[in-house]
């Protein structure tokens, strides 16, 4: 008989159920989880996948007693060693791991899944279908506040059959100053794409300091990018084909290689970039947090536009 569910109250109308124990029967599916210092964001997320067969949780370091948390939640650890390159840590651990589970699930710690994307989940995984990947709709919460507008429409390619993804390389001379997980690279999927009704819930409890410290690393690796696409080098290994037309990944990806194509391009995004999230996405909806989630975008994009400065004016002095 299965163990009685019970909700755990999380802000907003969003419900992440829990097990009062573990359940008889697990999904065969296998989650990934990349960490480094996620001790406030881990327990809620490892007790939301606690019906699926196998957790894995790939460390960097983390000082703070993150490893402690995950192996008390009954995860598996293991640790990855940053030392720039490719590949990097969700990849590494598709390809070291001995995954062997038909499914896989990529999550972040702070996500969680709800309980309407467990039950289906469960359909898809009981009753397959010729789909091989599946889109997974976001539900952010931000400063403690569900968005409904800025942030609205986000989705990620993370629930596939085991061996049908792999990551995307758009640069391979990475440096530690950049994220040492995959973030702005997408999966390529070795077959159909469909997506999920239901949505994970994206909830990060750590504080700003922290939040502003990982889009550090963000936007290096994305000025990287750019100014090796502004020589003429195209990727370096796999790679997601931008489209107008595509899934939403690539259709961001489509719009913001032709804003650095255009005259002023480079110096008009951010800016751009906060109107698409404020105004045109009714991110003013969302109240101060509203605006404070579109800012941060906005100076995301000027972090990217002058880390590209300082790249490109090394390469003239040397």
């Amino acid at each position: 008989m299965n163990c009685p569910l019970r909700p755990v109250k999380l802000p907003g109308s969003f419900k992440v159920m829990e097990r009062a124990h573990h359940p008889p029967y697990r999904l065969p599916i296998t989650v990934i989880i990349p960490v480094r210092n996620e001790v406030d964001n881990l327990p809620a997320c490892l007790r939301s996948v606690r019906f699926c067969q196998r957790v894995i949780v790939v460390d960097s370091g983390s000082t703070d007693g993150t490893v402690e948390v995950a192996r008390h939640g009954g995860a598996e650890v293991h640790q990855f060693h940053n030392t720039g390159g490719w590949p990097k840590k969700r990849q590494w651990a598709m390809g070291n791991l001995g995954i062997t589970t038909p499914w896989t699930f990529l999550l972040d710690a702070d996500e969680r899944v709800t309980r309407g994307l467990r039950r289906e989940l469960a359909e898809i995984v009981r009753n397959p279908t010729a789909i091989d990947g599946y889109w997974v709709p976001l539900h952010l919460v931000f400063l403690g506040r569900p968005l409904r507008y800025g942030a609205s429409g986000l989705r990620k390619l993370s629930f596939f059959r085991t061996g049908k993804g792999s990551f995307e390389c758009l640069v391979a001379d990475q440096d530690t100053e950049m994220a040492d997980m995959e973030i702005h690279e997408h999966l390529v999927l070795d077959g159909k794409e469909g997506a999920c009704r239901q949505a994970l819930l994206h909830h990060n409890v750590n504080n700003l300091f922290r939040y502003i410290e990982k889009h550090n690393e963000y936007s290096s690796w994305s000025a990287r990018v750019v100014h090796n696409r502004r020589l003429g080098r195209g990727p370096d290994g796999p790679a997601r084909t931008p489209s107008l037309l595509g899934p939403q990944a690539d259709r961001r990806r489509w719009m913001t290689n032709l804003m650095w194509r255009l005259p002023l391009g480079g110096f008009l995004l951010p800016i751009l970039r906060f109107l698409w999230f404020y105004l045109f996405r009714l991110g003013f909806l969302d109240g101060r947090t509203g605006f404070y989630y579109c800012g941060f975008k906005a100076v995301q994009a000027f972090h990217i536009m002058a880390k590209l400065r300082e790249i490109e004016s090394r390469k003239t002095q040397s």
